[in-house]
């Protein structure tokens, strides 16, 4: 019997049936709540205007500006983003029994902590556990906490799925999301919510990854570029835009973890709607309940079936067989020089990604303006973002398409230094179409990535890109660091990675138009070393290649 792939095997269910529609909504959907997790941060870690606590002070609420105290005979001033403010480190001296002390001006640290400003919080974990000062470096590391159990769940999230199935392994991860959002609650300590908000996004990596193989292999080759470009990123830009809706009328971190974390109950009844991937049963050598799914999907289809439709289902070695025929491990990324080059320009454009979306991301507080106005225009703007990448991805070359993308986000950021600081709104606007660009070539970069590598070490590509990506995003929370004190240096930085990006994407191969590379050898060349590898092929060489050319043809006409 002749190797037949899954997707032919199953090409009797047609494409974009209700079956299709309803596995592509319900999966679509489960990916809300990866929009505004991780993100959540951005004010859940805020910080609110604070001044030291003064023991003296009859009020031990923030006093700020407006106070009935002359509190620049108590706290120091000093010059922040071109103002003159008071002191959020330190305070003069205070001598007990002499109350003519203000003129001593010898200065101390807030040695009887702090007062916080209630005016846009009630509460945050940075007032909570004084995450200020000299424990400033504690709120962007929260964030890079996130990120590391994020990097963490990509390394097993897919070999627990391979081992015991993508459903069950997709509820579980759900759970143990919701799960431990609800736990942050309870939080005692900065300790504490740290370990926890670990565990959130190592469940959070491994919810998405098992929900996108899932999809990926209950939708037919018609639904999975709308999947995961459409589906996954649209639904993701849902739940961001939920995010500063539910933190406006939320100002207590606790109450805003609970409330983004309850709706997630409604995901229960998913399970009697969503399936086991037929494709890892025939794995796993259960055949007869993957043929049960598969008739259930024709009904749902209103396609007939018979006995001879599944004849060719039930030989499990004939479809493992495709998909085993190499053994392949991370090290045949790099053997050859073609996919080495590949691997080392792709995890750039993915890392710089990365920093740009999110250092974007979580610099919002750091704008002028609202916060939560900033936020949920951030969102917004990913909506059309993607529409336009799911277009430029059918309709134009990768390379072109995407090197252009970036270039002109890094101009746009670069470009803010020298717009005039009371110039806010012009700034906001560049800052948006920086993130609009940034969040395209996020939805891009994965279609590019996959055309790049050959099917042999498509996956393994793909993974080591995306956790070199998540490497990057570690540190990108302290780009909004850096915001704190210089307002213009996050732009530079990520402008200025951004056009390195564009150069790194030029340089890479087009794939538009082109038939997938099947083996490590069949890998093009990268643009700059194709003149050179052109004036050294020998003959021989080029009879080999026009042979492998021929037997990759017959075998995609064959497909």
């Amino acid at each position: 019997m002749n190797v037949q792939d899954y997707d032919e095997l199953t090409a009797f269910l047609g494409a974009w049936g209700p079956f299709q529609k309803t596995i592509f909504f319900l999966l679509s959907v489960i990916n809300i709540p990866n929009g505004y997790t991780g993100l959540s941060v951005v004010f859940v870690g805020d910080t609110p205007q604070h001044h030291c606590r003064l023991p003296d002070s009859p009020n031990t609420t923030f006093e700020g500006n407006n106070s009935s105290l002359n509190l620049s005979l108590r706290i120091p001033i000093e010059e922040r983003d071109g103002e003159q403010v008071y002191s959020r480190c330190s305070k003069f001296k205070f001598l007990e029994g002499d109350r003519s002390s203000e003129t001593a001006r010898e200065i101390e640290p807030c040695v009887d902590g702090w007062v916080y400003s209630t005016d846009r919080y009630i509460s945050t974990i940075v007032s909570e556990w004084n995450l200020v000062c000299d424990n400033k470096w504690k709120g962007p590391f929260t964030a890079s906490v996130f990120f590391l159990g994020m990097l963490c769940g990509s390394f097993i999230s897919g070999q627990i799925s391979d081992r015991y199935g993508r459903k069950l392994i997709l509820f579980v991860s759900m759970t143990v999301h919701t799960g431990s959002i609800l736990l942050l609650v309870t939080s005692q300590s900065w300790e504490m919510f740290v370990t926890l908000f670990f565990i959130v996004g190592l469940a959070q990596i491994a919810r998405y990854i098992v929900m996108f193989i899932l999809g990926s292999e209950l939708l037919g080759k018609a639904e999975r570029i709308a999947f995961g470009t459409i589906g996954v990123c649209l639904f993701y830009a849902v739940g961001y835009v939920v995010l500063p809706i539910f933190a406006y009328f939320i100002r207590d971190w606790r109450m805003l973890l609970v409330a983004l974390s309850l709706p997630q109950i409604l995901y229960v009844p998913l399970w009697w709607f969503i399936p086991e991937s037929p494709r890892w049963l025939l794995s796993q050598g259960r055949v007869e309940e993957a043929i049960v799914i598969l008739k259930a999907a024709a009904k749902r289809n209103g396609i007939t079936t018979t006995a001879g439709t599944f004849e060719n289902i039930g030989n499990r070695e004939s479809i493992l067989q495709n998909e085993n025929i190499h053994a392949v491990t991370y090290l045949d990324l790099v053997r050859t020089s073609n996919i080495r080059n590949i691997t080392i320009f792709a995890v750039l454009v993915w890392m710089i990604s990365s920093v740009g979306y999110f250092g974007l991301s979580f610099n919002m507080p750091n704008m002028h303006g609202d916060p939560y106005i900033n936020c949920f225009i951030s969102a917004v703007i990913e909506i059309p973002s993607y529409v336009i990448a799911w277009i430029l991805l059918r309709v134009s070359p990768r390379r072109i398409s995407l090197a252009c993308i970036v270039v002109c986000s890094g101009i746009m950021l670069l470009l803010i230094q020298i717009v005039p600081s009371s110039y806010n709104v012009l700034i906001m606007t560049m800052a948006m179409v920086g993130k609009f660009g940034y969040a395209a070539a996020f939805s891009m970069i994965y279609v590019f990535s996959t055309e790049l590598y050959p099917t042999v070490v498509r996956n393994m590509g793909v993974a080591a890109c995306s956790m070199a990506a998540m490497i990057s995003t570690i540190i990108s929370p302290y780009f909004a660091y850096l915001g704190m004190h210089n307002k213009v240096l996050p732009f530079i930085l990520m402008g200025s990675l951004s056009i390195m990006a564009g150069m790194f994407c030029l340089v890479l191969p087009e794939t538009y138009g082109q038939p997938f590379p099947q083996a490590i050898d069949q890998v093009q060349p990268v643009v700059c070393c194709t003149a050179s590898r052109e004036g050294d092929v020998t003959e021989a060489e080029k009879d080999k290649n026009a042979e492998n050319e021929q037997t990759l043809n017959c075998q995609m006409e064959s497909v």
